[in-house]
């Protein structure tokens, strides 16, 4: 079996970066080495500005104060500029919080330096790790059982570890991983989930990007997967809509987004706007799902002003296996925003429409609401997904992805979207500007209707008609 998964051409190069990249390891090898560990203790002025603002950037809500060693723990602290940036966005951290001295050893005279270091109310977190915390709760904060969580940690663990520094001890992989779930869930501001862990706003931020950076390169390539062979795929759909050969049903989606700086034209969606009466900028996720909903195959971060065939035309799906021939004699089928073709089955959209047509168009609406009903689920336990994100254009992808994989793993798993959650989608049904591109699908999806049609009289198992 193969990865299926495509991503908006113009957003491709952040992937680039190996995943969980950290920016900070330059700052760790500087200080396990030993002469860069005399020059940091050593007493001289002009190097102790330098080292205030080089000091763990991952921690940018922290405050920091460079002491002689013996000098009283009262003496007051300088704040990082980043710091106050963050208390004036809303963060009320330092109310439940105090200072503490970090000795940092050295060889300089005086035997060391202390690095005042703001500590951060952590209790939530705390009380979510801990073995006593009940299995019920924490499903409802992190949308997946306990199990499930301890799955993906085990999984991600060598990609998101790092490893202790001299100046303080490194993030557990445990937290890591839940600060990212535990965004994409609610979608929380960045401060909020700051206050929840007790970490930086801008640490908060880099571990999500980090840990779907993870999920990426290690869990999609397990996670969503063509089904290969399709037999499995096809029976279950069979048995279900009569309709032979499916391997996979389609749907696509739009997130909203907050406009973007260039392009805004493109990502203009003009439907919601309509409908809503409200400005809405937006980019899609194209999705193929199998019979229990999973996703096999994802296009994600074409412009939401794309209509549903143009995504179609630049994904992965069209061009290595549509147009590769790699579905012969099988069926994907989508909704009337496709086109018709060898291997895309969509329902009749003209007016005057016979019987078995109708029959037809029912049962293949049944197959799609397979995958219509596999994004709500999507978008109720990832509450990200149903408002506009802090996460920049150009990191959606990624952010998207880990949504695909993280709902593939809790639906093998069996961790069912609480009620409370539940989610309607709202996507804009419309009619593909050149529905039919295969006059042999014409006649294939002809005789499929014709089957339909006595089948269902015979009272054959299979989508009851409305």
């Amino acid at each position: 079996m193969s990865t299926s998964y495509t991503e908006a051409a113009q957003l491709g190069p952040f992937f680039d970066l190996p995943a969980g990249d950290d920016l900070t390891s330059w700052f760790t090898h500087l200080c396990e080495d030993q002469a860069a560990a005399a020059a940091f203790t050593a007493p001289a002025p002009a190097f102790e500005a330098p080292l205030l603002a080089m000091a763990d950037p991952r921690k940018r809500g922290a405050e920091y104060q460079l002491a002689p060693e013996g000098e009283s723990s009262g003496v007051k602290r300088q704040r990082s500029p980043t710091s106050s940036r963050e208390n004036s966005g809303g963060s009320n951290d330092g109310d439940h919080e105090h200072s503490s001295a970090i000795v940092v050893a050295g060889a300089g005279r005086g035997g060391g330096r202390r690095l005042w270091v703001k500590e951060r109310d952590h209790e939530w977190w705390d009380r979510m790790n801990s073995p006593a915390c009940p299995e019920e709760e924490f499903r409802r904060a992190f949308r997946m059982s306990r199990a499930t969580f301890e799955a993906v940690c085990e999984e991600l663990g060598a990609a998101v570890a790092k490893e202790d520094t001299m100046l303080r001890a490194a993030i557990p992989v445990r937290q890591r991983v839940a600060v990212c779930i535990w965004r994409l869930a609610t979608g929380e501001p960045l401060r909020l989930v700051s206050k929840r862990f007790g970490l930086g706003i801008s640490t908060c931020h880099k571990l999500v990007l980090e840990v779907c950076a993870a999920i990426k390169a290690v869990l999609m390539p397990k996670a969503v997967q063509w089904p290969e062979p399709a037999a499995d795929v096809a029976s279950q759909f069979e048995s279900a809509s009569g309709i032979a050969n499916v391997v996979g049903a389609m749907y696509t989606t739009h997130i909203p987004i907050i406009a973007p700086k260039a392009n805004v034209a493109a990502y203009y969606n003009r439907r919601h706007t309509e409908r809503n009466q409200k400005t809405s900028y937006s980019i899609t996720v194209q999705g193929v799902v199998d019979a229990a909903g999973a996703f096999t195959d994802v296009c994600i971060g074409w412009p939401g002003s794309m209509s549903d065939a143009d995504v179609l035309d630049r994904s992965a799906l069209y061009a290595q296996r549509g147009a590769a021939g790699r579905l012969q004699g099988q069926w994907v089928v989508g909704g009337a925003g496709y086109p018709l073709m060898d291997w895309l089955l969509v329902p009749y959209t003209h007016q005057n429409m016979t019987w078995a047509q109708h029959v037809f168009n029912e049962r293949v609406d049944g197959v799609r609401g397979v995958a219509r009903d596999a994004f709500r689920r999507l978008k109720a336990r990832w509450g990200c997904l149903q408002k506009r994100t802090e996460v920049k254009l150009q990191d959606l992808p990624v952010v998207l992805g880990a949504c695909c994989v993280l709902h593939n793993i809790c639906e093998r798993a069996g961790d069912a979207v609480d009620a409370d959650n539940a989610y309607q989608i709202f996507d804009d049904d419309m009619v593909a500007d050149n529905p039919v591109r295969s006059q042999a699908a014409v006649a294939a999806r002809d005789e499929i209707a014709h089957n339909l049609l006595h089948r269902n009289s015979a009272g054959a198992p299979g989508f009851f008609l409305k």
